[in-house]
């Protein structure tokens, strides 16, 4: 049986892609793209053969493509680097197409689409799970700074192994040989055995692709936040042929992307993680023509009259006629004096594989009583020793979907503390233990080492310096029920009323979890931002309607 993730294509297909890209003839050996480029070619075999080595294992081959087969992995559709070595072997011919190009094909023909996207996503599932290699990070696994890195990689799916140096004699000796102190931890090592120290997440982003470029011009829409609600919103954007860029600050996926496993989203009877889906959504967007950077985040906003202008971080602006604000919420902190000692050492945020490895046959402590705890909770008690849901209120199944609460119950290691409060963290490096209270003043302590917190909403709102209209909260108001005198005066709200999902101002939209209103549910966020498209459309046709009076 076939490979799938080594399809042949037709003939036609290959007929096809011609038109995309150039013949090239190889009668010896040549590399046709090395580890680390950016913006590499993608190859099919029209005779010979071409072989993917691995550079990080003695240049082991991985897999020989023979004819009608070909390279590349979805990181063609950003600007991420090479992760491997391609080599025409013996006399080969080529077609080589340019990114741009592969782009163009991708959005043209569906059939073709199928084929390759199919086989770059289950490549990069390869070898992100199978393989070890990438950019290399020393650190300390109690080490904050190193856990946000960790963090930031896993979520954007970025190809890296952790060598830690409070375990690992080779990361010692990297310290070692490179000349290098504890006080230069973390430091990143690249395909080059060129050294980061301390790297910010921007240099991260810059070097591995993940942070992009994109034409000086006035987009069609800019959409902020690439949790389901944006990233639905950039799907369809695109796919309706509007010039879209998308920026996030962390990663795709939002307050979704940390959920283990959603099993309510309709189409995935088996359910499907967070970070599977906003990956899926990720390539797909990129598929349609969208610009996706990361991290970008906004700063502050002006608006023209004429189009909008954002100002984020890395020294980026970005003009655009409207705007889609999907920046949704993060999670509180807890009140406790002491909680950002331990926050990346025993207190997280979210739980993915990277958290789950570390509770392996601990105690663990999950907070909050929404569907992210309890999918978490569940997620960890598959590794940890025990886990435990504390709850200030009184019932498990007041925000949380049924079929979690049973399963909670259900489950031998998972104990729930209803009424109960978390009142003190300790640990000298790396949580060691807490305090538990509950309602009746009564402390027990807890040898909790891995500490999980769900609760509250806040939302990410403060770049909007009060442009737009919002509730008490900070939540953003939209549709009909704005109060007259908050909506912007214009001549496009002088003929009517914000469209339901859009703000004070017209042509700045906000959907997701950052919406006053809204409802806290990846299905209704990717609603949501699909339908926002149609509003947006209307929102083009009156400027230019406007504009065209005007003048």
């Amino acid at each position: 049986m076939k490979d799938p993730r080594f399809p042949e294509l037709t003939q036609r297909q290959i007929r096809i892609l011609k038109a995309y890209g150039e013949v090239e003839n190889h009668p010896s050996e040549a590399k046709i793209f090395t580890l680390g480029d950016l913006q590499y070619d993608f190859f099919v075999v029209l005779d010979g053969e071409v072989s993917i080595e691995d550079p990080y294992n003695d240049n082991a081959v991985i897999v020989a493509h023979q004819k009608n087969e070909f390279t590349g992995d979805s990181g063609m559709l950003s600007n991420r680097g090479a992760q491997f070595h391609a080599i025409t072997k013996g006399d080969t011919s080529v077609l080589r197409i340019a990114p741009k190009k592969l782009k163009e094909a991708i959005a043209r023909h569906s059939d073709i689409s199928d084929v390759l996207l199919n086989a770059f996503l289950l490549r990069q599932e390869t070898v992100l799970t199978e393989f070890t290699g990438g950019i290399k990070l020393v650190g300390s696994g109690n080490s904050k700074e190193t856990y946000a890195i960790r963090d930031f990689m896993d979520k954007n799916h970025i190809w890296y192994n952790f060598l830690d140096v409070d375990v690992s004699e080779s990361a010692l000796e990297l310290l070692e040989n490179f000349n290098l102190s504890k006080e230069d931890l973390p430091f990143l090592i690249n395909s080059e055995a060129k050294v980061c120290p301390n790297p910010s997440l921007e240099q991260l982003a810059r070097y591995s692709g993940v942070l992009m470029d994109f034409e000086d011009k006035v987009f069609d829409l800019l959409v902020i936040g690439a949790g389901p609600a944006g990233l639905a919103g950039s799907v369809y954007a695109a796919s309706e042929g509007l010039s879209v860029v998308t920026i996030d600050s962390k990663a795709p996926g939002g307050q979704a992307g940390k959920s283990s496993k959603i099993e309510n989203y309709l189409g995935f009877p088996t359910g499907i993680s967070g970070s599977d889906l906003a990956n899926k959504a990720y390539v797909q967007a990129q598929k349609f023509g969208c610009n996706i950077s990361i991290p970008h985040k906004a700063e502050k906003i002006e608006h023209t009259g004429s189009h909008f202008i954002l100002y984020a971080t890395n020294d980026k602006t970005i003009k655009t006629k409207a705007i889609m604000a999907a920046t949704g919420a993060n999670y509180r902190s807890l009140p406790i004096d002491n909680i950002e000692k331990f926050e990346g050492s025993g207190v997280y945020y979210s739980a993915t594989g990277m958290n789950a490895s570390a509770c392996k046959n601990e105690l663990v402590g999950v907070v909050g009583g929404g569907n992210s705890a309890g999918q978490a909770a569940l997620f960890l008690a598959n590794h940890a020793k025990e886990v435990h849901v504390i709850l200030r209120g009184g019932d498990l199944g007041a925000k949380m979907s049924d079929y979690l609460v049973q399963r909670i119950e259900a489950a031998e290691n998972i104990f729930v503390h209803l009424n109960t409060q978390v009142k003190e963290l300790y640990g000298r490096y790396h949580l060691e233990s807490l305090v538990l209270e509950n309602k009746k003043g009564e402390k027990t302590p807890k040898d909790i080492t891995n500490l999980f917190t769900f609760i509250g909403a806040r939302p990410c709102t403060e770049w909007l310096q009060g442009l737009v209209a919002t509730d008490d909260k900070g939540f953003i108001c939209t549709g009909p029920g704005i109060k007259q005198e908050e909506l912007h005066k214009c001549s496009i709200y002088s003929g009517r009323e914000p469209q339901s999902l859009e703000t004070s101002i017209p042509g700045f939209f906000a959907v997701g979890d950052v919406r006053k209103g809204s409802v806290k549910r990846v299905a209704s966020a990717v609603g949501e931002g699909s339908m926002c498209v149609s509003q947006v459309h209307q929102f083009l046709a009156d400027l230019k309607n406007t504009t065209a009076i005007e003048a």
